[in-house]
Formats: C-alpha cells, structure tokens, sequence
C-alpha cells in the first residue's frame, strides 16, 4: 500500500512519519516501535490515526504487532516482504542457494567494510552464543535454542551482524526476506539444523577471525563451508557433511576446515 492510497492527510503523514523512522535505521529491525500513547504526541494525530499507518506498515511487511508485547520492525523497506511472498512459492533448496550466495557476499563485504563497533557486536555475539550453548559435544542444537533459527527475531544475531557489517541495506533486505521464509520453514519442521554446537562454534569463530583480520578470501570460503552445512531440507535428505561437492572444492582450493581455530 503506497502513501497515495491511504485515506486522509493526517493518516498519510503518519505512515511516512513511521517509514521514515524505519527505513532511516532510527528504529532498527528487530525492535519494538514505541507505544502508541507515545505514537500520537510524537505525530500529533488521534489512536485512530496511528492505527491505520501501522495497519498500512503491517501490510507491507515492515511492521508485526505481537498481542501483549507490541509492535516490532520486521523490514527496513517493503522489498523484504514482497520477496518473501516470492521465495514461498519456490523449492526449499532454491532458496538455501540462494541464502548461501547473500551470506558469502555479505562475508566476504564485511572484511573489507566493517568498522570496530560492527566487529566488537560480532564477537560479542560470537561470545554470548558459546555462553548460552550447553549442548553435550557432538550433538545437533535444539532449534528451539539457536539464534540461527531466530533470526529475524533477534537484531543481534551472528549472521545478521554480518550482513549489516556488509554496509549495503539491499543486502539486508534481500537476506531479511530469505531468512523469514526459512524461519517459517524451520517452524514448520521443513528445514532443520544439519551442524553440531561445536561446529557452528568453530564456523562462526573462523569467520570472526577471517573478518577481524579483514582476510577477504578466507571470509567468503568458510561462509561457504559453513552455509554448505549448516541447515537442511527434511524432505529432499539433503546431505550436509563437510564432505559436499562445494566444499571438496572450497578445500581443494587451500582451505582446511579442520586446521580452523575459533578466535582467543
């Protein structure tokens, strides 16, 4: 629903008054807008109003209300939600493909573009997952547990950390859109984790190390790997150990997953 559409002058400056705030990154994905209370004082319009330009923000994807907790940013442009609406109707393998490209551009970017602060959030991240992950060695994460799985819930998760680290905002876009139809997938029981706690552990460091060092090679060849394994289609029996055709090729080409350390 473009701004043209909507009824009245006031209810069209509201929801450029709330894309703006979104698209601008001032409230970044993941976060809860404010209160609509708060809405109305800073807009100057009625609950009415406000309704309507979060009702026409919903509709384009940009905006989720969650009953009992609030409104969050789900997608700083509506290319998220209409490439979410596309992806649906393709096959599942198409889609982690397609997922793999983004996240090795977005790696191998994000060595050459991320600034300290993007690189301190990263080993943050990196570091609160090895805290929050008590799965015995050698076993598959819970879904329920796994920040992977979370994605687009959570603003400060590993691999998100990376794509905004990228500094291009269609990158993230076209991963937000990725990631929510795989989300669903995952809910569904569809696309399941393929990768033990240790070896996301040991995935993850590598490319914290490969991006704090700015070494755009080994950036883009342990994404590969590492998206190579990581998640899975249930109904296709995809194989999902390192031994793939695509990382016989990655270490074929001089990189050694198994002499990868994490990050001291």
């Amino acid at each position: 629903m473009s701004s043209t559409q909507l009824g009245s002058h006031k209810v069209r400056e509201a929801h450029e008054f709330l894309r703006s705030r979104i698209s601008t990154g001032e409230w970044p994905i993941g976060q809860l807008i404010p209160k609509e209370p708060e809405l109305m004082d800073l807009i100057g319009v009625g609950r009415s109003t406000v309704r309507e330009a979060v009702r026409s923000l919903t509709t384009l994807g940009m905006l989720e209300p969650v009953p009992g907790v609030g409104t969050f940013v789900r997608a700083r442009t509506p290319v998220s939600s209409l490439l979410t609406e596309f992806l649906i109707e393709q096959d599942l393998e198409e889609v982690l493909i397609y997922r793999r490209s983004l996240e090795i551009e977005a790696a191998q970017t994000a060595a050459v573009k991320r600034s300290d602060a993007q690189l301190a959030a990263l080993r943050a991240s990196y570091e609160r997952s090895l805290a929050f992950d008590e799965a015995p060695e050698g076993s598959a994460m819970n879904p329920a547990n796994c920040e992977r799985c979370n994605d687009i819930a959570r603003p400060d998760s590993f691999h998100r950390l990376i794509v905004e680290a990228s500094g291009s905002k269609l990158l993230l876009d076209l991963y937000t859109g990725v990631m929510t139809v795989l989300g669903r997938a995952v809910a569904r029981g569809v696309v399941f984790l393929g990768i033990s706690s240790d070896t996301m552990h040991l995935d993850h460091g590598a490319l914290l190390k490969a991006i704090e060092e700015r070494d755009v090679r080994d950036a883009a060849h342990t994404m590969a790997l590492h998206a190579d394994r990581d998640l899975g289609v249930h109904a296709d029996m995809l194989d999902l150990s390192p031994n793939t055709e695509r990382a016989e090729s990655l270490i074929g080409a001089g990189y050694d997953p198994q002499g990868v350390t994490a990050p001291q």
